[in-house]
């Protein structure tokens, strides 16, 4: 459990909380990168209010949404003469952040020279826009095979969660509740963990430090002296990587074990609501992202509202829960795990938990954000944080499940796939 304190310390992340702080020292997606057309958008990061569009040349650009001049909602601006203009009085806003042009001051005024507009660099990777929001000097951007390799290899979308972003983050090192919350009576053909992770509902975790956070390792026995290991990976401050679905349609092209995985990536809006990016990452491979995108409900990426929600109780049929699926929400994972996060609350109350042994990994990342919070507050980069000419910081990322021998050792076993 945590006290009040240290709860508020983890959940509050806008401008000057610990956390929020926090959060400003790493590149965070702002965007889907195919949904950033040629309009404006309002969009809030981080309990922030912010203009995203992208300029005369198409690179993307982030802006505070209310003009300095009197306060109008820029997301109404035109996009004109290199820069978001203003509706209400013509003032011009380059990318920036520089005033450009003010059409209401008389010729040869310096007034315009002397107005900074909120601006936060922008880059566009891995089928992302990305934007740093903290101080100077700007880290590069984190060497992620799907940010750093071949832009096909990857598929990015992203889903509105109604809750702090720290419960969907602790879901994803949730190993244990694979047993239950995703369970299927008639499990999925296509992805034999489905029934190997209802063998052992009582998985021994481990978690191993690394330079991005943690690698967790889940491992359930199975009869015929065999395990189950899955490898998967917590990294600072907001996102996972773990073996999920597959990037193509494996009735056409069975892949390997190792050869993708599934990387989360929990973004707060402000401390009630967040983003979860979804990318879809292959390690040597195109991705299919038509078949993928199968996978998801077609929203406005926008204004974003899901069939099942919690104000329909996410359409639970009890009559699918007795004879199909354990929770009665269908078979979409997503659907699953908003229920398990968003009924929890805006932001759990974590003094009223009872956390037991499974929960290993959820303690060790609250571990690694507080003292990653005091790096920060003591002047120090964070962990994971990169810098130009640094150290690859994940050159060891792997994401694997597999069923081995009860006498291999799992803790070596992922080498195997970091060398091939």
């Amino acid at each position: 459990m945590l006290t009040k304190e240290q709860n508020e310390l983890l959940t509050r992340t806008g401008p000057g909380a610990p956390c929020g702080e926090l959060m400003r020292r790493y590149w965070q997606p702002v965007a889907v990168a195919r949904d950033l057309d040629a309009d404006p958008h309002a969009v809030r990061l981080l309990g922030e209010d912010l203009v995203l569009f992208r300029d005369g040349d198409g690179r993307p650009a982030l802006l505070g949404r209310f003009c300095p001049h009197r306060g109008v909602d820029l997301s109404y601006g035109r996009l004109e003469d290199g820069g978001l203009r203003c509706v209400y009085h013509g003032w011009l806003l380059a990318p920036d952040g520089a005033c450009l042009e003010q059409p209401g001051e008389p010729a040869g005024s310096t007034y315009r020279a002397r107005v900074k507009h909120t601006a936060y660099p922008c880059r566009e990777a891995g089928g992302l826009i990305f934007a740093y929001l903290g101080p100077p000097p700007t880290p590069t951007l984190p060497t992620l095979p799907f940010i750093a390799g071949p832009p096909e290899r990857s598929w990015a979308t992203r889903l509105f969660v109604e809750c702090n972003y720290l419960q969907g983050n602790e879901g994803n090192v949730d190993p244990q509740h694979l047993s239950f919350l995703h369970r299927f009576f008639q499990p999925d053909r296509d992805r034999v963990s489905h029934a190997l992770v209802q063998q052992d509902a009582a998985p021994a975790i481990e978690v191993e430090p690394t330079a991005w956070g943690y690698r967790i390792y889940a491992v359930r026995r199975l009869e015929g002296d065999e395990q189950y290991v899955r490898v998967t990976n917590f990294l600072m401050p907001n996102s996972s990587a773990f073996v999920g679905g597959p990037p193509v349609d494996p009735k056409v092209e069975p892949l390997p074990n190792g050869s993708y995985y599934k990387h989360h990536w929990h973004v707060p809006i402000d401390d009630e609501h967040h983003w979860k990016y979804e990318i879809t990452v292959r390690v040597d491979g195109p991705v299919d992202g038509a078949y993928v995108a199968r996978s998801y409900e077609a929203v406005d990426p926008w204004n974003p509202v899901l069939r099942r929600n919690l104000r329909n109780r996410y359409l639970q049929d009890r009559e699918e829960q007795r004879t199909s699926t354990f929770t009665g929400i269908g078979r979409v994972f997503n659907d699953h795990d908003r229920m398990a996060t968003e009924t929890q609350g805006p932001i759990y109350d974590r003094a009223g938990e009872h956390l037991g042994v499974t929960d290993t990994a959820i303690i060790a990342m609250r571990r690694q954000l507080f003292a990653a919070i005091d790096d920060v507050g003591a002047g120090r980069d964070p962990l994971g944080v990169q810098h130009e000419g640094g150290a690859d910081v994940f050159s060891e990322l792997v994401a694997l499940e597999d069923r081995l021998p009860a006498g291999v050792d799992f803790h070596s076993y992922w080498k195997a796939a970091v060398s091939s």
